[in-house]
């Protein structure tokens, strides 16, 4: 009993500095849990029996007051909920098509212009839903094809809310394009955070990259989409995700939007992804030495990245995009052929920003990187109607369509 008493306030005395993280960190609850119950069964004891049973509801009970989404026992009071769902810590990674969700609208009928619908996407993979935005405009005044921005939510949000930080869909009514917004699930993370620091989910045709590569495929194959100009950006998580969609699909994205992410393959579990929020991630993953990193299907300068980061940003920390920057500068090949620039501004609201671009020889911006000062873990010139969002600006939302459009992919001349 010595054995598991020293292992049991160990738990105790891991669990506390938890609390004073943010909620929006992903920790390997089934890990834990499993690794509690194997230790309980090395000391004799069951798991759902007398004191082990005490003993485990106790960790777990003090992990999801520390915001890390463990689900109570059934014989607990209310069952723990995060962001209003229930966390199941017991459900497959995945799901196969046949386990796809009940009473979600089947995608046979496309959405109208001016619609925002929920639709759900499944394969060998797994299975997602996801919201998608047509603008008022399409259709309307012409049938030449129309970009799509694929926009991943951080932890604890969904696509509604996501949406409505952002704003990007009143900027899809005012630039024409499409908008889908795929949705993370309670039961593949306890905090809806996308696994960008797995190692299966960092890969090419496996994971949520899969996912998320089919849904945007889905959308472009159900509306008339330009296949030049098919974008992906996210927050937090959902950017690092996002980052993991660049470097593994990069024929599929034509540009990239980064806000408070983190840089490819620099984390492949629990540990090394809370290092590497908080800065703490050295020898983060060369693109060129993944062995899984997919090669351009034709010779040219990395994927065009824009990314926000605040300087005060406490939850990730804002060394990350400087890694971001140095990755996309080391997959350029040319390099040497940009020019930089750096531009200090303040926003309309009074937020103070620098923005350091890097041309090609046109001038055309390659990689943008806008340094928030004094802004903390939220979408710049958000919407206070969405969470994780800063209205003091510059407006992210509005800079990445302007980057977006501005790519020699995008058809521009």
């Amino acid at each position: 009993m010595k054995k598991f008493h020293d292992l049991f306030h160990g738990y105790l005395e891991q669990a506390r500095p938890i609390a004073a993280l943010p909620a929006t960190l992903p920790v390997d609850v089934r890990g834990i849990t499993h690794t509690i119950a194997a230790a309980l069964a090395s000391s004799g004891l069951n798991t759902r029996s007398g004191v082990a049973s005490f003993v485990t509801q106790t960790i777990e009970r003090a992990l999801a007051n520390a915001g890390v989404g463990v689900q109570a026992p059934a014989d607990f009071a209310r069952p723990v909920t995060l962001d209003g769902a229930a966390v199941d810590i017991t459900a497959p990674e995945s799901r196969t098509p046949d386990d796809t969700p009940s009473g979600l609208p089947a995608p046979d009928e496309p959405a109208r212009p001016g619609e925002f619908v929920t639709r759900s996407f499944s394969s060998e993979v797994g299975a997602r839903t996801y919201k998608l935005y047509v603008p008022a405009s399409y259709g309307r005044t012409s049938e030449e094809p129309v970009p799509l921005i694929v926009m991943l939510h951080g932890c604890t949000q969904d696509p509604e809310d996501f949406a409505a930080g952002t704003r990007m869909n009143a900027l899809a009514d005012q630039h024409g394009f499409v908008v889908a917004y795929p949705a993370q699930e309670a039961h593949a993370n306890g905090s809806k955070c996308w696994n960008w620091f797995r190692t299966e989910d960092q890969s090419r045709d496996r994971g949520e990259p899969a996912l998320i590569a089919g849904i945007t495929r889905e959308v472009a194959g159900a509306y008339r989409i330009d296949q030049r100009r098919i974008f992906v950006a996210g927050l937090s998580a959902g950017a690092a995700m996002a980052v993991v969609l660049a470097a593994t699909y990069p024929e599929l994205y034509a540009a990239l939007g980064v806000h408070s992410g983190l840089p490819y393959a620099c984390a492949h579990d629990v540990p090394s992804a809370f290092a590497a929020m908080k800065g703490g991630a050295p020898g983060q993953t060369s693109l060129s030495r993944r062995a899984d990193f997919a090669p351009r299907s034709e010779p040219g300068p990395a994927i065009p990245t824009i990314i926000f980061h605040g300087d005060h940003d406490v939850t990730v920390n804002a060394s990350n995009a400087d890694a971001i920057v140095e990755q996309a500068r080391a997959a350029n090949s040319d390099d040497s052929a940009l020019t930089s620039t750096v531009y200090r501004g303040t926003s309309p609201n009074g937020r103070a920003y620098t923005r350091a671009m890097l041309s090609d020889g046109t001038r055309r911006p390659v990689i943008e990187h806008w340094i928030l000062h004094g802004a903390g873990h939220a979408w710049s010139g958000g919407s206070p109607g969405g969470s994780f969002t800063d209205p003091t600006g510059p407006d992210a939302s509005a800079e990445m369509v302007r980057f977006f459009y501005s790519q020699h992919r995008a058809g521009s001349a």
